[in-house]
């Protein structure tokens, strides 16, 4: 919008944000980009204060809506009601904790400390359900470009989490990928924002920041008291490749978490959305990770933790309908899907769960088209999944 008249800034709508309740109206950064869509959950205070920093703002008509309509509900005694946070409105904490963390980290602020008290309840929220973590990784359906590098690190940190067990690693090797994960671009995001927005090729500056980057973050992770050698050297060589062919040193034999890394981060870069280009189906990513590094016991390790059809991704059923994985089998190739159509593939309210193993309901193929079923909310898939974080009472409202 580049009439400033009609931008409110959010300290001037603070009566008409509850934490706890969704929000109103869209929530939009200094640059005009989408950081909240009306009816996202304002999850806590802090998340609130990140977005004052950001110079956040509201549309000036939908905020005039908005203060019509409370006014009329007052008038006829209407109270909105508050509800327990659930799962999913965990996570939407945990992502806003992180962009308060990973400014903290730049501006060196915060330290290894805040990190490892973070990782723990990421760690936390993907054991409470590992497929729900997945799903909210792969099923990507905002367009908030600004959020981009924060949720990449972040989707990136819980492949790598749920991952653990495949990879066979003891908990120190895995926390020191999935830190890698969470501060592999450090210094470089507001470039990924803006990138994720561009339609053109980068420019030689962008070029020149992109490989500086992971010496650059390792340095930064360094300065700040960060001692984990497996972790700084994984940020260092999570571009590198086996035979030379990365940046920036064009290490021949880069680490086997740089590898994994790299591995997951190509992955979770092919299915997020840009502004000039659609993502690509998670099956195509999943099949060209496999291609790519046929005979990769690390890499295949990745994709054994996805699966075929990883929670999140649309499927086409011999039924005719369409629906979205959301849990991965215990063996095979056979998910369980919960449908977004009917028979004939018309998109409607009714969900039902089908076991992907038995002959009518089989995996067919991916939708033609995803554009009746961009936007799925992960209650409709899995109903309301409470959440508590360990060692606080039930209803204690954080991790």
């Amino acid at each position: 919008m580049s009439d400033l008249s009609e931008r409110v800034p959010l300290q001037a709508v603070r009566e008409l944000l509850a934490i706890g309740q969704p929000l109103p109206f869209r929530i939009l950064d200094a640059q005009g980009r989408l950081l909240l869509n009306a009816g996202h959950l304002l999850a806590e205070e802090a998340q609130y204060e990140s977005l004052l920093e950001r110079g956040a703002w509201a549309e000036r008509p939908a905020v005039e809506a908005e203060r019509q309509a409370r006014a009329a509900a007052s008038a006829a005694g209407r109270v909105a009601s508050a509800h327990a946070p659930s799962l999913f409105d965990h996570w939407t904490r945990l992502l806003w904790r992180f962009e308060k963390l990973s400014r903290g980290l730049a501006g060196r602020h915060a330290g290894p400390a805040e990190l490892d008290a973070f990782m723990h309840d990421l760690r936390a929220l993907v054991a409470a359900d590992a497929d729900v973590a997945l799903f909210l990784c792969i099923r990507q359906d905002d367009r908030r470009f600004a959020l981009y590098p924060l949720t990449h690190a972040l989707h990136c940190a819980t492949v790598a989490l749920v991952s653990g067990p495949q990879l066979g690693w003891d908990e120190h090797r895995v926390a020191s990928l999935t830190g890698a994960a969470l501060t592999m671009n450090l210094t470089i995001l507001e470039l990924q924002a803006t990138m994720a927005e561009q339609g053109e090729p980068p420019t030689a500056r962008q070029l020149r920041e992109i490989r500086a980057h992971p010496a650059a973050a390792a340095e930064l992770l360094r300065g700040l008291g960060l001692a984990d050698e497996t972790w700084l050297r994984t940020v260092v060589e999570h571009h590198e490749q086996p035979g030379g062919q990365g940046y920036p040193g064009g290490v021949a034999a880069p680490c086997e978490t740089a590898r994994v890394l790299r591995a997951i981060d190509v992955f979770m870069a092919k299915i997020s959305p840009r502004a000039h280009r659609p993502p690509m189906a998670p099956q195509a990513a999943v099949r060209q990770l496999f291609q790519q590094n046929a005979g990769d016991a690390l890499a295949m390790a990745v994709i054994k933790t996805l699966g075929v059809h990883p929670p999140g991704a649309l499927v086409k059923l011999q039924s005719g309908e369409i629906g979205v994985a959301i849990r991965r089998p215990a063996r095979g190739t056979h998910p369980v899907v919960a449908t977004l159509s009917d028979a004939r593939g018309r998109p409607t309210a009714q969900t039902h769960r089908r076991d992907t193993a038995q002959p009518d309901y089989a995996v067919t193929g991916v939708p033609d088209s995803s554009a009746d079923f961009q936007r799925v909310v992960p209650e409709r898939v899995y109903g309301a999944v409470a959440f508590t974080a360990p060692g606080a009472p039930a209803g204690d409202a954080a991790p």
